[in-house]
């Protein structure tokens, strides 16, 4: 007797999640956000973490990259997993993370929402202190030993919003496709013996906020007129601008979404 046997084949398709996660750090011990060969990042031990965690190798992509020693308040990168991932997860990331870097949130998004492609503003902050102070060293830009108007540099701060070219603030021999930025807010403010400058803009040039920084210090401090400004972005060229401030005052402060 002969007998036919039928093998039935089921496809199982499994299906991809996409996850954000907010989170923020102190940059102080890292090369940037993003992964650097034979250096300590953000991203790298974020990703350490979550395929520790969740068992399987984790790529993440952050809205964007941080320099060396810069800080993030609100930060936010996707990744993908076939995890349905328990309400419990941000908890047992800061757990495992080490204490400067912590998770804020992780949710759940459509799965072509893109963490950098599909933010549309974003939101730095620098700090500088007006004293000697012990307890800002590795968070503001300690420039107490000369007077700083802040008039002068609100003043320059609305020359900005003239332009959407800003190569004269560029890192040279950057990789950027494009120079134009939209900026949407700048402005500075002071607290006693510290000052805030607030920019926002729908992107930036690596290294592009610290100029501005330099620049604007050298008008606050009278080396430069606020109306120089126009003449430093229409030349487009770096050396024309003033000194990078050093990173440690730099704060991603927030990255918008439709969400």
């Amino acid at each position: 007797m002969k007998l036919n046997y039928f093998c039935s084949i089921k496809i199982i398709r499994l299906t991809v999640l996409r996850y954000f996660i907010e989170f923020s750090y102190h940059g102080k011990n890292y090369f940037g956000y993003q992964i650097q060969p034979r250096e300590v990042s953000v991203q790298e031990e974020l990703e350490k973490a979550l395929s520790t965690i969740l068992r399987e190798n984790i790529k993440i992509t952050g809205a964007g990259r941080t320099d060396t020693g810069v800080h993030a308040r609100k930060m936010f990168a996707h990744f993908d997993t076939s995890l349905l991932l328990s309400e419990k997860l941000p908890s047992q990331l800061n757990s495992f993370l080490p204490p400067d870097i912590a998770i804020k949130r992780i949710f759940k998004v459509k799965e072509d929402l893109h963490a950098r492609f599909d933010a549309t503003y974003r939101t730095y902050e620098y700090y500088i202190s007006l004293e000697k102070n012990p307890f800002t060293q590795d968070s503001a830009w300690q420039h107490w030993k000369r007077n700083i108007d802040i008039d002068r540099m609100n003043e320059a701060c609305k020359i900005l919003f003239e332009y959407e070219d800003f190569e004269s603030f560029a890192k040279t021999g950057g990789d950027n496709t494009t120079h134009l930025c939209k900026i949407y807010k700048a402005y500075w403010q002071k607290n006693e013996a510290e000052l805030k400058f607030t920019i926002s803009a729908n992107r930036f040039l690596r290294n592009m906020v610290r100029s501005i920084v330099g620049t604007m210090v050298e008008i606050g401090t009278g080396k430069t007129e606020p109306e120089e400004l126009r003449k430093i972005i229409e030349s487009k060229n770096r050396s024309n601008a003033g000194t990078s401030a050093p990173a440690h005052g730099l704060f991603l402060a927030d990255v918008g979404y439709d969400f």
